[in-house]
């Protein structure tokens, strides 16, 4: 009976739009309520009358729901919205959206957001509409194995749940648009100051009362209404202005980070003028000290270093054009927005212009794992988290910086307090994916820029159309172009020292014995008859060995078909060099004839090691193994050794046969070597290509020639497309596109979930959570979406956040102590109608961060004495407010030790004032 009242139950809650369905739940009802009606009537009545109460209800239901196959009049059918609305929405909100809603989105799937759950999560679409089949909600709502089911606490879903959530799908999952894009107050925690729109406070100014009732309504007369009325809730009010020492000593040391003079004090001292105060301010802001003051605030929120920090913290030689930048923008006055833009993406928005290269020193700004991305490479897991780690830092340092939220706690699950989703998180990461950090050209004087632009893009025109009649010319020449051009390639560099690349070749384990034998070797792939094989020796600056660098003293040289080399016929004996030392080759090639003896496997094997410091060692930089027709059988092969270092990109057994060596100087005259080459494309091309080669090859040479006439170029350490080689090659490879970016399960960079595309933070109504981008969308337009979601108006943050710092640099806290820290577990402002008011006239006033300074410096409330005053007075003051959080007087502050230093050689006599240029 149990089981009946269950399918009654689970038809009657469903309501199917199909006739067809309608008749078989009316056939349904009519088999089910008679056997129904007939059991519980012969509980409660005589035999005879139960089966007379059981033809009465099969009557009874032929009668009510003979009319569920046909249309009734009158009787519409919900609407989707309704049936949304009132079946499925209650359903979800119910045993759903508490684990994947507003609040936590466990797997990265939300299901109160149309977009979200069509989307899905971490394992892919939630909801297929008319696919009931495919969706991850039906599958796991279903499951039989407890683990999978869900949810994963309380009862499951029954079936009349399912079947309703089924029905819903198969017909279109008809999700209302205003359902979709809830109001923000369903998330509690979009219910925070910090979150909420920047809007002027109303009334603007609080009501006067006493000495300040006829103050002019400026910008200083209005911060000291607000702390005013703030300080009457409690009874309290400013403190006396402080006297004219105590004054310039206060406003040199906040506005120029040094001490005035003697002579400046007594002037200021003894000048009686209503506006000497306003005067003197107006002089230190003017003041190119005040930039280099305030960049040192600047640069310590961007976490700015000369060095880059972690294990090996090498300098940073071009770090410094960035600091620059800030000390100029900060003289200059720069508008905030623009301030920010560059920062961020000033060469996507402000080309060609020196601020916008210079500025971009901020992505780079924070500490750089120079092991972890120049000594590893990206394909290995350790290079994988360097890379993520880096980007982390960039990410946290943008938002942090100008947002002052912590949205790097969403990296491994979503932020704890605050409404950030992890797919938040990675897609910021993702704005980063094509940056590395690294020294990137420049031209200072922007028409040089632009000169070396046009010729760099005429150049590259003109490289690919030889390339293409050189490809020609190779077709028809064979290798012997080749032969020539790369001997040529040698004589031009034919005494340099080093290695072309990062791979410096093969490097066995370390030995304690000279007499330790060691053996590296190559499979061929199949049995080749072998012409010659080139040894080609190391260069490496190691305890000052250089060139030869681990070559074998003594070694022999092997060919068989069996990859263990026994003894006998079958392993031949190419070369015999182990009964006497060799001399140390430098990095000229070990050729050895091997008169067509045909194997598969070719050994080296070293019987006496080269000698390190206090250890031995076999290194070889190439192995090249030539068939009879000159091809190298030994290129990209697979190499097996007795051991090998593996360190990184520099040593590793691939190196063997990667192509990469060490020059051998040439011998032959390089005007010798030119005329052998012209000859030689003349005859492979026709007369009219010929004619075109040596054109465009004298258009090159122009071009260098106009190239070598520009100036130098700048350089600077910051976010760009590093395109550089081995494992430090970053994105340039492929020409600067953004890596793929995925949510990391924990933060686990081998546990990748779904893709991302470039965005910010979602949750915020009044901000794109995405940035609707093109398929084929340049790098930095990501960056510049991302600036001007940054310096939007509409972008609270932003501007809460600098006119909070400013505030603090000049108080010693600011109006939200937690600067860096705007979310839910920071502190609430203490004055938040001054806060926003501060930010409002900010924003909509130009970002003048000078007349910021100027109003907070002027106001009654900076002026005022730091010491208690009269003991009747301070007394009330200190009960109510010990920590001086009403500002009832100027905060006690010690001097940093930077400004100290700068006192102590200023007043001496020594302090260096030239600006710019390296550090020591």
């Amino acid at each position: 009976m149990k089981r009946w009242l269950g399918d009654i139950r689970a038809h009657s809650r469903s309501s199917p739009a199909d006739p067809l369905a309608r008749q078989r739940q009316a056939r349904l009802y009519l088999r089910l309520f008679p056997r129904l009606s007939q059991r519980l009537s012969q509980r409660l009545f005589p035999r005879r009358i139960a089966v007379a109460v059981g033809r009465l209800a099969i009557l009874l239901m032929v009668c009510v729901l003979g009319g569920l196959g046909r249309p009734t009049c009158g009787a519409a059918e919900p609407t989707a919205a309704a049936r949304y609305e009132q079946e499925i929405a209650p359903l979800l909100q119910a045993r759903c959206v508490g684990c994947h809603g507003p609040t936590m989105q466990e797997g990265g799937l939300r299901l109160d957001r149309r977009e979200h759950a069509f989307r899905g999560g971490d394992t892919g679409p939630a909801i297929v509409p008319r696919q009931t089949e495919q969706g991850e909600l039906l599958r796991r709502v279903a499951s039989a194995t407890k683990s999978d089911r869900m949810p994963p606490k309380g009862e499951p879903l029954t079936a009349a749940e399912i079947a309703r959530l089924k029905s819903w799908i198969a017909a279109g999952a008809d999700w209302p648009e205003a359902a979709a894009k809830p109001a923000a107050d369903r998330d509690p925690r979009l219910d925070h100051w910090a979150w909420k729109p920047l809007v002027r406070p109303q009334p603007a100014v609080p009501a006067s009362s006493g000495s300040d009732r006829s103050l002019p309504r400026t910008g200083p007369a209005v911060i000291d209404a607000y702390v005013r009325a703030k300080l009457r809730t409690h009874a309290l009010d400013l403190s006396p202005e402080a006297d004219r020492r105590t004054l310039i000593r206060r406003l040199f040391f906040d506005l120029t980070g040094l001490p005035p003079s003697a002579e400046a004090m007594d002037q200021f001292a003894a000048d009686r003028r209503g506006d000497a105060y306003e005067r003197l301010v107006d002089d230190l802001l003017a003041s190119p000290r005040y930039g280099e003051r305030w960049a040192r605030h600047w640069l310590d929120v961007v976490h700015y270093g000369d060095t880059h920090g972690y294990d090996k913290d090498k300098p940073r030689p071009n770090a410094w054009p960035y600091r620059d930048y800030v000390i100029r923008a900060l003289n200059e006055d720069k508008p905030y927005a623009r301030f920010v833009a560059e920062q961020v993406a000033g060469d996507t928005l402000y080309p060609g212009t020196r601020d916008g290269i210079e500025a971009m020193g901020f992505i780079a700004a924070g500490p750089w794992d120079f092991i972890g991305h120049a000594e590893v490479p990206e394909s290995k897991t350790d290079g994988k988290i360097a890379r993520h780690l880096d980007r982390d830092d960039m990410v946290a340092n943008t938002l942090g910086t100008f947002c002052s939220v912590t949205i790097h706690c969403a990296q491994c699950h979503n932020h704890k307090f605050d409404p950030f989703t992890q797919e938040d998180y990675y897609s910021l990461q993702a704005v980063f994916a094509a940056l590395d950090r690294a020294d990137r050209t420049y031209w200072a004087d922007p028409e040089a820029g632009r000169r070396q632009a046009d010729l760099a893009a005429r150049k590259r025109a003109a490289e690919s159309r030889r390339d293409e009649l050189i490809a020609v010319a190779r077709k028809a020449a064979g290798p012997a172009l080749a032969d020539i051009e790369r001997r040529l390639a040698a004589t031009q560099v034919k005494n340099q020292v080093g290695n072309p690349t990062v791979e410096y070749g093969y490097h066995s384990g370390i030995a304690n014995r000279q007499d330790a034998a060691k053996w590296v070797q190559v499979d061929l792939g199949q049995s080749v008859a072998l012409s010659s094989i080139v040894l080609r020796p190391c260069y490496d600056d190691y305890n000052n060995i250089g060139a030869g660098f681990g070559f074998p003293v003594r070694y022999r040289l092997e060919l068989s078909d069996d990859p263990a080399f026994p003894p006998g016929p079958s392993t031949i004996l190419l070369a015999a060099r182990d009964d006497a030392d060799q001399r140390n080759p430098g990095v000229e090639p070990q050729r050895i004839d091997v008169a067509g003896h045909r194997g598969r496997y070719v050994r080296v094997t070293a019987v006496k090691l080269a000698p390190r410091s206090n250890d031995y060692i076999l290194a070889l930089a190439e192995l090249e193994a030539f068939d009879v027709d000159g091809n190298n059988a030994a290129s990209r092969r697979t190499v097996a050794a007795l051991d090998s270092i593996e360190a990184g990109p520099r040593w590793g057994k691939a190196n063997l046969v990667d192509g990469r060596a060490p020059a051998a100087p040439e011998k032959t005259p390089m005007q010798q070597l030119a005329a052998e080459r012209t000859a030689l494309l003349r005859q492979s091309l026709e007369a009219a290509s010929f004619a075109a080669l040596e054109t465009v090859e004298r258009q090159l040479a122009e071009l260098a020639a106009e190239q070598a006439k520009l100036p130098p170029p700048s350089f600077v350490y910051a976010g760009t497309i590093h395109a550089g080689s081995g494992a430090f090659a970053g994105t340039g490879a492929s020409g600067g596109k953004p890596r793929p970016i995925a949510i990391l399960q924990r933060g686990n960079v081998t546990q990748r979930g779904r893709e991302v595309s470039a965005g910010a933070i979602a949750a915020f109504p009044m901000l794109p959570g995405r940035f609707d981008l093109p398929a084929d969308h340049a790098e930095g337009e990501r960056r510049a979406a991302l600036a001007r979601w940054l310096i939007s108006p509409d972008n609270p943050l932003t501007w809460r956040s600098i006119v909070n710092r400013v505030w603090q640099y000049h108080f010693g806290r600011g109006l939200v102590e937690t600067s860096n820290d705007f979310g839910r577990m920071g502190t609430a402002p203490t004055h938040p109608e001054l806060l926003d008011w501060l930010a409002f006239e900010f924003r909509d006033g130009g970002g003048s961060l000078k007349q910021l300074h100027k109003a907070i410096v002027l106001s009654a409330t900076y002026r005022q004495s730091s010491a208690d005053g009269p003991a009747d007075r301070a007394a009330p003051a200190r009960a109510v407010d010990s920590d001086n959080r009403l500002l009832w007087r100027q905060q006690r502050r010690k001097l940093e030790a930077e400004a100290i230093r700068d006192a102590v050689l200023a007043v001496s006599g020594k302090l260096d004032l030239r600006m710019g240029g390296p550090g020591y």
